[in-house]
């Protein structure tokens, strides 16, 4: 199964105090590196004129004076020297970006997390600082907002009230040290385009084509998992979500392998899962117990039109193509295996429960016994050879069924219209007929290995990663 990075943005309403708590040694149990674009007084500055012009605005909830990424690391990263890895990754958004930044590299408690912190400002400071003279007297009430005339801040004695503030013409009234906002930080496609851009630097370090990683991309006919983070108080609730969602994902395999379309499954998807989990919390909120169970019968829909539709006849081919036969061995292998699982599922599996509901009786507990361990145990070996169902592509460079799937129909049309041209060809010459130039074996024979290589390469579709999501 391919795996998916895990690059997550959080809003930090007191960025002094996370950047004590990610860069503490005393307060990380493993923390392996520490590193800042700027000193101490940049982040004070800005804490505070945030602070500032939040109050200004009058807006309800919390200033958000920063933002974090959390940047999940593949283990083989552990190798390589901490200081040198965190600062790499940290100049790399601040050259991009422009903005400062202070990161830690950490373990979580368990040391089955290696990940990093990376807290960045959403302004940039001013070459000089902006200073506003009042033209004339400004006033500002107990929240330090501003407002229109004295009389808004005088109380009924006839004085200025506590807390409120004048300020005389002549005088300063505010002083940015920062431009303002820069609102791209908010949107969906700046986190689309770190998750783009980390994942690529993650890539660069590793060796293996294989072990890349790779954007999880919404519209996949797969369902992403969720990363359950530390002391999280939902991590069983998350275990079982993700669980359901790893059961549809290998479900989607099994009808990839049996023929039945991306766009049919993603229709799937889309009515069965979507729409109805949609329909569910405007009605009732989010629930977790509901949604496994759509995820679920989701998953028993997929199943019944894989039983519909049936196993596609082993490909045959009339050209002796070695890169196309290499597919087709593929091709028949995982269907082989398919087949396999689909009988455990189908047939062994419901009469063996058949068996359990039939056997009755005191004197039966034995065969009960018996009959219990064959279920428990064909139960497994499904589970597990569902598991390793995408290995079998894995060891030719395929990162996913999806992928080998939509490489090997690209192919096939290739041979086909192939063979299309040839048989016009040799029609030609029966009917003694001036016959064009016959198709060469040469170009399509290299049209297959550049199909190969961007099905290896650059899957068109990816799929959930155990360590996150969303």
């Amino acid at each position: 199964m391919a795996r998916h990075s895990f690059i997550q943005m959080s809003k930090l309403p007191n960025v002094k105090g996370r950047i004590s708590y990610i860069t503490s040694p005393a307060r990380q149990e493993n923390l392996y590196a520490a590193y800042r674009t700027a000193e101490n007084d940049f982040w004070s500055s800005l804490a505070r004129e945030s602070q500032q012009e939040f109050r200004r605005s009058g807006a309800g909830g919390k200033c958000i004076e920063a933002r974090e990424l959390i940047i999940a690391l593949p283990e083989v990263y552990t190798q390589y020297e901490p200081q040198q890895v965190l600062e790499d990754f940290t100049e790399e958004f601040h050259r991009r970006y422009g903005v400062e930044c202070v990161s830690a590299l950490h373990h979580n408690k368990r040391k089955t997390n290696y990940h990093i912190h990376l807290i960045f400002s959403e302004r940039k400071l001013l070459p000089e600082p902006d200073v506003k003279i009042a033209t004339r007297s400004v006033f500002f009430d107990e929240t330090g907002k501003r407002v229109r005339t004295k009389k808004e801040i005088t109380g009924e004695d006839g004085q200025i009230r506590k807390g409120c503030t004048v300020i005389k013409k002549g005088e300063v009234y505010e002083i940015h040290l920062f431009t303002t906002k820069d609102d791209r930080y908010k949107g969906e496609p700046f986190l689309r385009e770190v998750k783009s851009v980390y994942t690529d630097l993650i890539n660069r370090h590793i060796a293996d084509p294989e072990q890349h990683l790779k954007v999880f991309e919404k519209n996949s006919v797969y369902l992403p998992t969720k990363k359950i983070g530390k002391h999280n108080p939902k991590e069983e609730e998350i275990k079982a979500d993700n669980a359901a969602r790893q059961e549809w994902n290998r479900t989607v395999d099994m009808a990839l392998v049996s023929g039945i379309s991306e766009a049919r499954i993603l229709e799937v998807k889309q009515t069965e899962i979507h729409d109805k989990v949609s329909s569910s919390i405007r009605k009732s909120g989010w629930l977790p117990n509901l949604f496994r169970s759509i995820v679920s019968r989701a998953k028993d829909f997929l199943q019944n039109l894989i039983r519909e539709h049936g196993m596609p006849p082993k490909p045959t081919l009339d050209i002796d193509m070695a890169e196309f036969q290499t597919m087709r061995n593929l091709m028949i292998r995982i269907q082989d295996e398919a087949r396999g699982i689909r009988n455990l599922q189908d047939n062994i599996l419901p009469n063996l429960r058949t068996q359990l509901s039939e056997t009755t009786g005191i004197f039966k507990g034995k065969e009960r016994k018996a009959l219990t361990g064959q279920i428990q145990q064909t139960e497994a070996e499904i589970s597990e050879r569902l598991d390793k169902l995408p290995d079998i592509l894995k060891e030719d460079g395929y990162p996913d069924v999806q992928a080998f799937m939509a490489t090997y129909r690209e192919a096939e049309a290739v041979v086909e219209q192939y063979n299309r041209s040839l048989a016009e060809w040799e029609r030609q010459v029966k009917e003694k007929r001036r016959p064009q130039k016959p198709p060469e074996k040469e170009s399509v024979r290299n049209r297959l290995r550049q199909l190969q290589k961007q099905g290896r390469q650059q899957p068109r579709r990816k799929k959930s990663f155990d360590r996150d999501s969303r």
